[in-house]
């Protein structure tokens, strides 16, 4: 079984050839914020912070640096021309009313029906769920990214989520560091579209819980 995986870079590259001229995104906590470096040339694309930020720019340089500048994850960032401030309430209200078009959300487990569980590991404190629920209800498109087992080699993509779900039913495309897999929306399983360089089927098949389609023209994701 081969072991070789696709960065974070790469999985964030992958995740951004899934925006749309026009589209407003919000992307989670983590490892999807790094998208937001990878928006292609001449696409207009509007990023939006559950604080209240709609208009996201890369990353800023050290000496680019806001302090009061920051994401929902409390990251610093650039703001584009045009970009626009308001309360968390308003943020809310686009999110729950259907304005975003897409999330990039990060998850320690989806299950094959799509369930994604990504706010609380039990036994562990946490603030609270944050926007996660609010966007997997209200959002048209939800794509997830994650490791494809955890650090103890333990599937992640899953017949069922042990966790506590923040959504059900609700991931529509799943980029992991072995795999591009989309849901059905018939079979309400996902099917494997795309596998890393050096990463065979029968590897996602063996590194999967979760019961997945296998179709014949599975390519092989470039970068």
């Amino acid at each position: 079984m081969s072991t070789a995986t696709l960065s974070r870079e790469q999985i964030a590259r992958r995740a951004a050839k899934e925006l749309r001229d026009g589209f407003v995104v919000n992307l989670g906590i983590g490892m999807p914020t790094m998208v937001a470096n990878y928006i292609p040339d001449g696409m207009d694309v509007w990023l939006q912070s559950e604080n209240g930020l709609l208009g996201i720019g890369p990353f800023p340089t050290e000496q680019a640096v806001d302090p009061d500048l920051i994401n929902a994850g409390k990251q610093t960032v650039t703001a584009r021309t045009g970009a626009s401030f308001f309360s968390s309430a308003d943020s809310f209200g686009m999110i729950r009313g259907g304005h975003i078009d897409m999330c990039i959300l990060g998850a320690m487990q989806v299950s094959q029906s799509g369930d994604i569980a990504n706010w609380m590991i039990p036994g562990k404190m946490v603030k609270g769920m944050g926007g996660a629920m609010d966007l997997v209800a209200g959002v048209r498109k939800i794509v997830v990214m994650m490791d494809h087992n955890a650090k103890d080699g333990t599937p992640k993509l899953v017949k069922n989520c042990s966790l506590p779900l923040t959504g059900v039913a609700c991931v529509n495309l799943l980029l992991t560091d072995i795999a591009v897999l989309e849901m059905d929306p018939i079979a309400r399983k996902f099917v494997l579209r795309q596998t890393a360089k050096g990463i065979t089927a029968a590897d996602v098949v063996a590194r999967t819980e979760a019961e997945i389609i296998v179709p014949s023209d599975v390519t092989e994701l470039e970068g």
